[in-house]
């Protein structure tokens, strides 16, 4: 049993410490005391702690008795908070997914000989320990994810709920995409090139740009066309898009009625209830990963995993905080139980490359009652 410090108590970040828990000791933090003692309620065996990371000096004096740290803090807060647990000789599990590069971290974290596991959900995350696990098995050439988090119940205008914070859903639509086209880095708006796709068991979704390729632009170069896609409902772009042309999502303030007001403070505040996903309030997560290259026999080979997951009524769980939480559990036991041992900062496409982890994640997520459906066809 290992001592465990989760930073960061929100819907995520509170499924994974009472996941943790069924066999680590766990300490749940984060700056609201009520949202601690809430998920006290549902998991007795809990430590709760009241915390800012922000006070360097008070964080790493906390993280001082702990074996593990799980970071599941804004993602505004993110580079700076898993710097100060790598320069506490503290190993880590980060979700925040920051937009900071993380590789920069690699050096500090060698030096402190610890090991730091970087964008540890759904995607990026599973989408990149697919993507590490084949890469090691064919020569590959195409590279796509399509993702999404959805409410069951479709609400008028936006047709969305998100688990976390909507400065992070904003962050999404407002920081340029990146993808790769035939061997060369394209940069887009995101929130662009929608495309209606059929998926089963939802029926028509729209994709659009966003920057979810994060690390796998530097760690596979070698990959000629790579492109990560948000999936919503139809409609939902026209109208966000609608707001960011209006000036809605910008953070330089303007003057109302002689008071400075940034208009992303107040749009937040006015989507943080539009948005909010209730706790027992039913919702999906969609993903489809596509992988195409060359095997060992020279023929073309492509292999799909399509992953649709519900909210768990038995467990009170959102969608999202399983298949985002979970992958991060899954890599914290693994690590934990001595499956990886290399010390650095490792996105996860590098712990893919592992068989032994990649079968252990996948086994993870299947006793959870996640599961990727996988479809392989060659082609002459």
């Amino acid at each position: 049993m290992s001592n465990i410090i989760v930073l960061g108590a929100g819907m995520v970040g509170s499924a994974m410490a009472i996941d943790l828990a069924k066999n680590h000791k766990v300490t749940l933090t984060d700056l609201n005391i009520q949202r601690l003692k809430h998920v006290k309620e549902k998991c007795q065996t809990l430590n709760i702690l009241k915390l800012d990371v922000c006070n360097k000096n008070n964080l790493q004096y906390v993280l001082k008795t702990f074996d593990l740290v799980i970071c599941a803090v804004p993602g505004f807060l993110g580079f700076e908070t898993i710097k100060r647990v790598i320069e506490s000789g503290k190993n880590v599990v980060d979700i925040s997914f920051f937009p900071e590069n993380s590789l920069n971290l690699d050096k500090i974290a060698k030096a402190k000989g610890v090991t730091t596991f970087v964008d540890c959900g759904v995607a990026p995350g599973m989408d990149n320990i697919i993507l590490g696990h084949y890469n090691g098995i064919l020569k590959l050439t195409n590279f796509e994810c399509l993702v999404g988090g959805l409410p069951k119940v479709k609400k008028w205008p936006f047709c969305y709920k998100a688990p976390f914070s909507p400065v992070d859903v904003i962050e999404e639509y407002t920081r340029p995409a990146r993808y790769v086209e035939n061997g060369k880095l394209i940069i887009r708006e995101p929130l662009t090139d929608c495309e209606l796709l059929e998926f089963d068991k939802v029926g028509t979704l729209e994709s659009f740009n966003s920057d979810g390729l994060r690390t796998i632009i530097l760690t596979m170069p070698h990959i000629k066309n790579m492109k990560e896609k948000t999936l919503r409902y139809p409609g939902h772009v026209e109208y966000v898009r609608v707001l960011k042309e209006s000036g809605f999502f910008n953070k330089k303030k303007v003057k109302v009625n002689g008071i400075a007001v940034s208009p992303l403070d107040v749009t937040s505040k006015i989507l943080f209830d539009e948005w909010k996903l209730g706790e027992t309030e039913e919702e999906i997560t969609v993903m489809r990963v596509t992988l195409k290259g060359e095997n060992q026999s020279g023929k073309i080979e492509k292999v799909v995993y399509n992953l649709y997951d519900e909210y768990c009524t038995k467990t009170q769980t959102s969608s999202m905080a399983r298949t985002t939480g979970y992958t991060a559990t899954a890599i914290a036991n693994m690590f934990l139980e001595g499956l990886f041992t290399e010390k650095g900062v490792f996105p996860p496409e590098l712990i893919g490359k592992s068989e032994v982890c990649y079968n252990y994640i996948l086994n993870y997520l299947k006793e959870r009652n996640i599961h990727y459906i996988i479809t392989n066809t060659k082609e002459l």
